[in-house]
């Protein structure tokens, strides 16, 4: 079982999103990163600040992972494309 941190930006950052959104991504966050690296959805990022990624909807939790500990640095949220894109 990992350890999970959170940064106080990050802690921000989740206290700003709506309900909905901050109940999935502590559920994921404390789903999956407990038994990181057996998880699934969660990418190495290459030429990247930080050096992980969770995705969970819209969102996009960034962390690094050392020793045991997951410490999640940002959230940030990702615009997808739709039928009004073009």
């Amino acid at each position: 079982m990992n350890e999970i941190n959170w940064k106080p930006k990050a802690s921000k950052q989740l206290m700003k999103l709506d309900q909905h959104a901050r109940i999935a991504i502590r559920d994921a966050v404390g789903e999956k990163l407990s038994v990181f690296p057996a998880c699934s959805g969660v990418r190495a990022l290459a030429n990247h600040d930080y050096g992980y990624r969770l995705r969970v909807g819209d969102y996009r939790v960034l962390f690094d992972f050392e020793g045991g500990a997951a410490c999640i640095v940002s959230i940030e949220e990702v615009r997808k494309r739709d039928e009004h894109t073009y």
